[in-house]
C-alpha cells in the first residue's frame, strides 16, 4: 500500500504541470458542486424535520375558473375548527394567519417584527421547540405571546423575558409565555413572534366567513388515516356550509410537497421549485463531470509516457487488476487533495453565496454526517475521474510497448475526442441558457408597468395617519414636498385581494372569472400616473356618489364586452358599483404574467392600508423626505417614519430571476474556465510530444501559420461538433423553461450564431496560444534535444 502511494506521489511530482491542472480543475468543479448541492439539499429538506412530517398537510382550495381548474393554498377562518370537529381522521388542526410586520414596544424600544397568529395546536403539530415555557399552555391565554430567541434578544437583551409584558401596536399588552428556538432556514414559516389567533379575533380582525379565504389551514392526520379518503370526504365542505352558493372544493396536500410541487395546472400538481432543484442538480453534475473529463483526457494523453511503465510492470508479473488499483489510487489521491481544497473554498464562499441566494445556508464542518457525505462525494469523484484512465492504461500489451511499436490513439474517433466534445457541449449549452435567461429578465424589465414610478413613495397608513389623513395630505401639498397624495388598499406593487362572483349586464353565469380588487381614493391616477383611457378618475370630494364608483382596467373592460363601460353597473361583494372610467392595464403582481381583470373601487369600503405620495421633483429627494418625516411625526408620533420607493419595490419582483441569471452566468464562466484549463493542458501536452515533428516541418519550410493550423484544426473541429450538438438541445430545453412564463421573450436564430463564434473564439485563444508558442520555437533546439 505504502509502496503504491510512493509511486503515486512520484508520478504526480514528475508531471507536476498536469497534476496542478488536474487538482485545480477538480477543486473548482467540486467546490461549485458542493455549493449547488448545499442549496439543493436546503430546498429539498423544507419542513421535513418535523416529527409529524408524514401526517402534516396543508388545506388547499380549487374551483373551475374560465374553463380551467385553479388551485390556491388559502382557506376561510372556519375551515380548521370544522375539519377537526367533524372528521375523526384529522387529529389536530391549526390556522396560520400572517399579520405582516407589526410593532412591539418595551419601554423606549419600538421594534417592527413579523407576527403570525396561530391556534395552540401549532406547537404540538410542528417541531419548533421552546427553550422557555410549556408548549401545552403557551398559547392558551388570549393575551399571550411567544418570542423567537432572536426577537427576545432584541427586546430584552440578556434578561429573562418570561412573564414580562410587551405592547402590541402601542396599545395591546401581551404577556410573554414562551421563547422559541430560532426558525431554521428550511421552513415555509416566517415569523419573529407568535400570538393566539383568539387574540386576533378579540380585536375584531378575524373574518369568520365561509366565502372569505383569508388564512392558511394546516392539519395533522391520524397515523393510519388514508389521505385520499379524507380528501373525498372533505371535498364539498365549503359548498355544504354555503348552501351550494360557493363551488369551491377543498383538498389536503402534504407540507413536504407544498414547497417543491406548488404549481398546479388544471387542478393537478405539475411542478414548481422542484424544476429549479433539477436544473441546479444537473448543473452541479455537469460541472463536476467537466472537471472529471479534464482528468480523463490528461491521463489518457500521457499514455505514451506511461506505456513503458505499464509494459515493464506487466513483464515483472503485475496483474491488470493491480495496475487498475494503482491508477485508481492515483486518482483517489488527486480527488482527496482536490476535495479538501474544495471544502475549504466552499466554506469561505458560503456567506457570500447565502447572501446571493437570499437565505441562510450552512456548511457545518463539525457534523459527522457532513464528513461522511464528503468522503462519499470524493470517492465518487475519484471513481468517475479515474475509472476510464485506469482501464485504458492497464490494457496496454507489454510486447508492443517494449518493442517500441505502441503508439497512442490515432483513429478518427477516440474516447478522448468524444470527451472533449461532451465537455464543450455542456459549456455551449450553459452559454446559450445564460444568454436566454438574461434576455428573459431584460424583456420583463423593459415591459411597460403602466404607471410612473419616479418619485413615487408609499407609507403604511397607521391609525393616527388614517384619522388625520386630510390634514396630513393638505400639509404635504401646501408645504411643496408632494404634488399629489392618495390612499389605496395596497401598494402599487402588490395585489392583496381578488374575488369572483362578479356580475354585470350580459355576463355568463357559467364562466367564473377571478378579478383583482384594488380600492383607491381621490387623485389616484394623478399620483400614480396610471393612464385614464375613458371617463374620469374617482373623486368623492367632487362627486358625492363616488363611494361606490368603479374603474375598470383594459382587461376587465374587454371581458365585460361593453360598447361604452362608463355608466354601467357591476355587482360584487353584495354591492352595486357604477363604472366611471377605464384605465390602462398596469402591473400589480408579476411582470412575467399577463395582467388579469381588475376592479378599482372607490372609498366606500374604507379599506385603506397605504398612503402614496408623489414627491416634488423640483426639490432634493432628501429634503422632501425630511419634511415628510416631520409632518408624519406631528400626526403619528408613536410610529417610526418608514417609507418605501415604488421603483425599488418594483425592482424586487425581478430578484429571483436576477439571482438565477447571476448564478447561471457565474457557473457558465466557471464551466468555460475549467474546460479551457483542460484544453490548454491537453494542447500543451500534445505539443510537447510533437516537438520533433514540428521542428522537422519547420526545417522543411512549414510556416508559423501552417504549424498553428496543424495544431489547432483538430480541436476546433471538436468544438464545432459540440456547438452543433448543443444548439438544438439548448433550444429545446430553454423553450420549455420559457413556457412557464406567460410574458416571455423569443429565442432568435442569431443568438446561436453568436454563441458559435464565441465558442470557437474561446477555443482558438486557448489552443492558439500554445500552438503559436510551439510554432515560433527554435526547430534546431527541438531536434537536437531529441
Amino acid at each position: 500500500m505504502f509502496y503504491n502511494l510512493k509511486i503515486t506521489l512520484r508520478n504526480l511530482h514528475r508531471d507536476s504541470f498536469s497534476s496542478i491542472i488536474n487538482i485545480a480543475g477538480l477543486s473548482i468543479g467540486m467546490a461549485a458542486s458542493i455549493l449547488l448541492f448545499v442549496w439543493v439539499y436546503n430546498e429539498w429538506s423544507y419542513d421535513r424535520f418535523h416529527k409529524n412530517e408524514k401526517d402534516l398537510y396543508l388545506a388547499w382550495s380549487r374551483a373551475e375558473v374560465e374553463g380551467k381548474v385553479e388551485c390556491w393554498n388559502w382557506t376561510n377562518a372556519l375551515m380548521g375548527p370544522a375539519l377537526k370537529d367533524d372528521y375523526p381522521e384529522i387529529k389536530e388542526s391549526t390556522r396560520v394567519m400572517s399579520n405582516g410586520s407589526s410593532y412591539l414596544m418595551l419601554g423606549d424600544k419600538k421594534l417592527k417584527m413579523k407576527v403570525s397568529c396561530v391556534d395552540p395546536a401549532f406547537l404540538s403539530m410542528f417541531s419548533f421547540p421552546l427553550t422557555h415555557g410549556n408548549q401545552e399552555i403557551a398559547l392558551k391565554e388570549v393575551n399571550s405571546i411567544i418570542l423567537t430567541e432572536k426577537a427576545a434578544k432584541r427586546l430584552f437583551g440578556n434578561e429573562d423575558p418570561m412573564g414580562k409584558v410587551v405592547t402590541f401596536e402601542f396599545k395591546y399588552p401581551l404577556t410573554v409565555s414562551g421563547v422559541m428556538k430560532n426558525l431554521p432556514g428550511n421552513t415555509y414559516f416566517e415569523f419573529d413572534v407568535l400570538v393566539p389567533i383568539a387574540f386576533h379575533k378579540s380585536l375584531g380582525w378575524l373574518n369568520e366567513n365561509w366565502n372569505s379565504n383569508s388564512l392558511q389551514t394546516f392539519v395533522q392526520l391520524q397515523p393510519q388515516a388514508d389521505v385520499e379518503k379524507v380528501n373525498r370526504d372533505i371535498c364539498k365542505i365549503v359548498e355544504e356550509h354555503t348552501d351550494k352558493s360557493n363551488p369551491t372544493e377543498t383538498f389536503l396536500y402534504s407540507i413536504s410537497k407544498s414547497h417543491l410541487y406548488s404549481k398546479f395546472e388544471n387542478g393537478q400538481p405539475t411542478g414548481g421549485r422542484i424544476e429549479m432543484l433539477r436544473i441546479f442538480s444537473l448543473v452541479a453534475v455537469l460541472i463536476l463531470l467537466i472537471a472529471c473529463i479534464n482528468f480523463m483526457n490528461l491521463s489518457t494523453a500521457r499514455s505514451e509516457k506511461r506505456a513503458r511503465e505499464v509494459g515493464v510492470r506487466k513483464v515483472m508479473g503485475s496483474k491488470r487488476r493491480s495496475l487498475i488499483r494503482q491508477f485508481l489510487g492515483e486518482s483517489l489521491v488527486v480527488a482527496l487533495v482536490a476535495g479538501i481544497i474544495a471544502i475549504f473554498v466552499a466554506r469561505l464562499l458560503i456567506p457570500a453565496y447565502s447572501n446571493l441566494m437570499g437565505k441562510t445556508l450552512t456548511l457545518d464542518l463539525t457534523n459527522g454526517w457532513f464528513w461522511l457525505c464528503a468522503l462519499g462525494f470524493i470517492l465518487f469523484t475519484a471513481l468517475l475521474a479515474g475509472s476510464y484512465p485506469a482501464f485504458y492504461l492497464s490494457s496496454f500489451l507489454p510486447i508492443k510497448v517494449l518493442k517500441g511499436t505502441f503508439k497512442g490513439e490515432r483513429t478518427l474517433v477516440t474516447p478522448r475526442k468524444l470527451l472533449v466534445i461532451v465537455q464543450f457541449t455542456f459549456a455551449v449549452f450553459l452559454i446559450v441558457a445564460t444568454l436566454i435567461i438574461n434576455r428573459q429578465v431584460q424583456y420583463a424589465q423593459s415591459r411597460d408597468n403602466g404607471y410612473n414610478k419616479d418619485q413615487l413613495v408609499y407609507h403604511t397608513l397607521y391609525p393616527e395617519l388614517s384619522k388625520n389623513y386630510e390634514l396630513v395630505r393638505n400639509e404635504l401639498i401646501s408645504s411643496g414636498v408632494a404634488t399629489s397624495v392618495t390612499k389605496t388598499s395596497s401598494p402599487m406593487t402588490e395585489g392583496w385581494s381578488n374575488t369572483w362572483g362578479v356580475t354585470w349586464r350580459g355576463y355568463n353565469p357559467n364562466n367564473v372569472i377571478i378579478m383583482d380588487n384594488y380600492f383607491v381614493d381621490a387623485d389616484w391616477t394623478k399620483t400614480t400616473g396610471v393612464t385614464l383611457l375613458q371617463g374620469r378618475d374617482i373623486d368623492i370630494r367632487i362627486y358625492a356618489t363616488d363611494s361606490t364608483a368603479l374603474l375598470l382596467n383594459e382587461s376587465a373592460a374587454k371581458i365585460m364586452n361593453f360598447d361604452n363601460p362608463v355608466g354601467e353597473t357591476v355587482r360584487f361583494w353584495e354591492r352595486d358599483w357604477h363604472v366611471v372610467g377605464v384605465v390602462k392595464d398596469f402591473i400589480l403582481r408579476s411582470p412575467y404574467e399577463k395582467t388579469i381583470p381588475m376592479l378599482i373601487g372607490g372609498p366606500g369600503m374604507e379599506w385603506f392600508s397605504v398612503m402614496h405620495m408623489k414627491l416634488n421633483g423640483a426639490n432634493k429627494t432628501s429634503d422632501n423626505l425630511a419634511k415628510v418625516e416631520k409632518i408624519f411625526r406631528k400626526y403619528n408620533p408613536d410610529y417610526p417614519f418608514e417609507y418605501k420607493f415604488v421603483d425599488e419595490e418594483y425592482a424586487r419582483k425581478f430578484e429571483e430571476e436576477n439571482r438565477v441569471s447571476i448564478l447561471a452566468t457565474g457557473f457558465t464562466v466557471l464551466t468555460i474556465f475549467i474546460s479551457c484549463m483542460g484544453l490548454f493542458a491537453l494542447v500543451a501536452y500534445m505539443t510537447e510530444i510533437r516537438r520533433k515533428e514540428i521542428g522537422i516541418r519547420k526545417v522543411l519550410g512549414a510556416s508559423v501559420g501552417n504549424i498553428v493550423t496543424l495544431l489547432s484544426k483538430e480541436f476546433l473541429v471538436l468544438v464545432t461538433c459540440s456547438i452543433i450538438i448543443a444548439s438544438p438541445i439548448a433550444w429545446w430545453a430553454m423553450s420549455k423553461w420559457l413556457d412557464s412564463y406567460a410574458y416571455r421573450t423569443d429565442i432568435p436564430w442569431w443568438l446561436f450564431i453568436i454563441v458559435a463564434f464565441l465558442g470557437l473564439f474561446i477555443a482558438f485563444v486557448t489552443v492558439g496560444w500554445q500552438a503559436m508558442k510551439a510554432a515560433t520555437a527554435n526547430p534546431v533546439k527541438a531536434i537536437k534535444t531529441e
